[in-house]
């Protein structure tokens, strides 16, 4: 044994060549700082050895090196610029020496070798990769950038055009394009990955590869003239501008320093890249977008931890209610390999959902997603019906009718004399309480709400809703339910509008009220898009989400919490519902929506809107980008506090993911918690109470008053 390590050992084969195999303590190899100590220590170990002619690095493990990691990192992002560049540094560092071992070396990439494992396996000269490979630098994801040498070596390999395609957009590649690209030399099934890396390796010991020049030009500036230079990053950054936007520098100056390294040696590269990764972890996008990826983990994790409890098996799935969420619902069921049944009391509503999972499955073979055999197989697993009879076999029914509370009780209390007594009853609500649509049924204990978003194939959230008599046994047996279909269920207790809509409709109060004090809606729209980052304005969203949805919605919240979400008089919602305004649905709403010449969809800002208001708002003012900013994100994230004060939701963590995965929250601010810490809890009740006058949404708790007191955080 030539090193032994926790992480990592060497030891040398037959006919003079070594083996340095990473093999954690965990389920995977990471780089932590005892990785990374080792990895220096068994460099140092191989340097000197006159026995050895070539090193093979593989994984003990299903995948090769899954990256660096984050938890540990994150404390030390917090540190000081000159610490956290002395550590990048000396890391990096590692590589170069590791890069540097006087004979070659050669990578045998299995599973997974992403960040610091994909740097890695850049650092040896050749790389050899099994068909279960994905190689990538994701870096951008977390608002960094590779930091072990990626912008240095990558477009040294394989161009810099690709390379910053693959780091801008974190995207991992296979092993077939991968190769296809030139970040791997060969693509083998798993079982010959050890024989045909070690072939390699001989050979290039042998001198039959040339792997001397290799290594020569990852050390080498980028051979590129100038007017290739100029057409290669030029691009990049009109493609990183379009795609990324203004909200996340990592693209941006991933970018920038490939383009200032073109012209260094590695070395000269490596401090440029040093200073970048730096520079970056001490953005707030970065401790955002970090704290998404721990928050992700936590709640994917929890979900797990209760799915494993389940002693319940769901085999078949019925949906009742077979329209756009019905049938969305049918879709997801069968797509994952649970048949589903899908009940409606007429036969058109039955072909509604059924045309809803074949446009899916219709737009997933036009992207290459799809095949025929696939989308067979999914619509054979939708069973239509007309009868309850056929729900006495189901495990799990998910009721999807109407939102009006007698008529949900009235399917859920006919479904429940039809199943078997095992069988459990979810509801499809986005406000009703679980507990009061519970009163109708004989076993509550076995009911829930299971609250997924429209459309449902794309939005990953479901909320599951416990109520009062909920078992845990229930929970668990729907939160597997809803992992099996491949969403992200987070566990809520009961309440009007449950988490995500309880803290959306007070924003959506605050649009109103600004609104009527005289703000252009569309500028409110275009402030909260690219300013705040929303994928839509309010006005839009409320368009999407339909009037006539939305105002029955404030309606319960405003029942349920009528200190807070009273209804306002003159609401803008309201005045739209009763001019049947009811957005994209018939076409109008805040905006008007068609088709240009060319058939492309079109929204331009109703003037009939803007009369409705007008007769009811003060003259319009002009409100500056800050003002509208606070006077509709104050009252979300206080209901997000009362929330998790109440115990509505668990954590922080789960809130901030609530309202990503359902709203779509610009995760460059990494969720409501997120950016009230960003900004500070006492600069937030600061905030607060300069607005507290316009109502009780504006007001904060007395726990969040105290914590910001104490200098508490919601992420300790």
């Amino acid at each position: 044994m030539i090193y032994e390590g926790k992480s990592l050992a060497v030891k040398l084969l037959d006919d003079g060549f070594a083996e340095l195999v990473f093999d954690a303590q965990g389920s995977v190899n990471k780089f932590d700082r005892q990785t990374v100590t080792e990895l220096d220590e068994a460099t140092t170990a191989l340097k000197d050895r006159s026995d050895v002619k070539g090193v093979l690095v593989r994984s003990a493990k299903s995948a090769f090196i899954v990256g660096a990691d984050i938890t540990e990192f994150t404390a030390l992002f917090d540190a000081p610029e000159d610490e956290v560049l002395s550590w990048v540094e000396k890391t990096s560092q590692v590589f170069d020496r590791f890069e540097d071992l006087p004979f070659p070396t050669i990578a045998a990439v299995n599973g997974f070798a992403l960040g610091g494992g994909c740097e890695m396996a850049l650092a040896c000269d050749m790389r050899v990769a099994d068909t279960s490979a994905s190689i990538g630098l994701p870096e951008v994801k977390l608002g960094l950038m590779p930091g072990f040498g990626g912008t240095v070596r990558l477009p040294r390999v394989i161009g810099s055009d690709n390379a910053l395609e693959w780091m801008t957009t974190g995207k991992d590649r296979k092993g077939q394009q991968a190769l296809d690209e030139g970040a791997v030399d060969a693509v083998v099934a798993p079982d010959a990955l050890v024989d045909a890396a070690l072939s390699m390796l001989k050979d290039a010991a042998a001198e039959k590869l040339d792997w001397q020049s290799r290594r020569a030009q990852k050390k080498a500036p980028l051979q590129l003239n100038k007017n290739e230079a100029t057409m290669s990053f030029s691009t990049a950054q009109a493609m990183v501008a379009a795609k990324a936007g203004k909200h996340y520098p990592a693209p941006h100056l991933m970018v920038e320093t490939v383009q200032k390294a073109a012209t260094l040696d590695r070395d000269g590269a490596l401090k440029l890249e040093n200073q970048g990764f730096v520079k970056l972890a001490k953005t707030d996008a970065a401790k955002a977008q970090i704290g998404i990826f721990l928050a992700d983990q936590q709640v994917k994790g929890k979900g797990k931890k209760l799915a494993k409890a389940s002693d319940k098996s769901i085999d078949l799935t019925a949906v009742l209610g077979a329209g756009i969420m019905g049938g969305g619902i049918a879709y997801q069921s069968a797509v994952k390999g649970t048949p589903v049944i899908m009940k409606d009391i007429n036969r058109d509503a039955l072909d509604l959902g059924l045309k809803e999972a074949a446009k899916i499955l219709g737009k997933g073979m036009q992207r290459g997603k799809v095949d025929a055999t696939k989308m067979a197989s999914t619509l054979n697993a939708i069973t239509p019906t007309l009868e309850y009879s056929t729900l006495k076999d189901a495990d799990l029914v998910i009721e999807a009718v109407v939102e009006n509370p007698k008529v949900k009780a009235s399917v859920l209390k006919e479904t429940e004399e039809t199943v078997s007594d095992d069988a459990i009853l979810c509801s499809n609500t986005s406000t009703i309480s679980i507990d009061k649509l519970a009163e109708s049924l004989k076993k509550p204990e076995r009911f829930c709400g299971m609250h997924f978003f429209n459309p449902v194939h794309r939005m990953p959230l479901v909320e599951i809703i416990r109520g009062k008599k909920t078992t845990d046994a229930t929970v668990n047996a729907v939160v597997a339910a809803t992992m099996k279909m491949g969403k992200t269920p987070i566990v809520v207790n009961d309440c009007p509008g449950f988490l995500v809509n309880r803290v959306l409709f007070p924003y959506f109060a605050g649009f109103s009220k600004l609104v009527l004090d005289g703000a252009d809606f569309t500028n409110v729209d275009k402030v909260m898009e690219k300013d705040f980052g929303w994928p839509m304005g309010p006005a839009y969203l409320l368009d999407v989400v339909g009037m006539d949805t939305a105002n029955h919605a404030a309606g319960v919240m405003a029942e349920g919490f009528p200190e807070r979400m009273e209804s306002i008089d003159n609401d803008p919602v309201t005045l739209m519902y009763n001019e049947k305004r009811l957005g994209q649905k018939n076409g109008k709403g805040f905006y008007n929506y068609g088709t240009d010449k060319r058939g492309r969809p079109t929204k331009d800002a109703a003037d009939e809107a803007y009369a409705l208001i007008k007769q009811h708002a003060a003259s319009e003012q002009s409100f500056d980008k800050d003002e509208i900013i606070a006077r509709l994100m104050i009252p979300m994230a206080n209901e997000a506090i009362r929330c998790l004060e109440e115990n509505i939701v668990g954590s922080a963590a789960e809130a901030d993911m609530a309202l990503l995965y359902g709203l779509g929250f610009p995760p460059f601010r990494g969720g409501v918690f997120r950016w009230i810490e960003t900004m500070g809890l006492d600069k937030f009740v600061e905030l607060a109470d300069k607005y507290a006058h316009l109502g009780a949404i504006y007001q904060v708790t007395d726990g969040v008053r105290k914590m910001a007191a104490d200098g508490k955080s919601y992420f300790a």
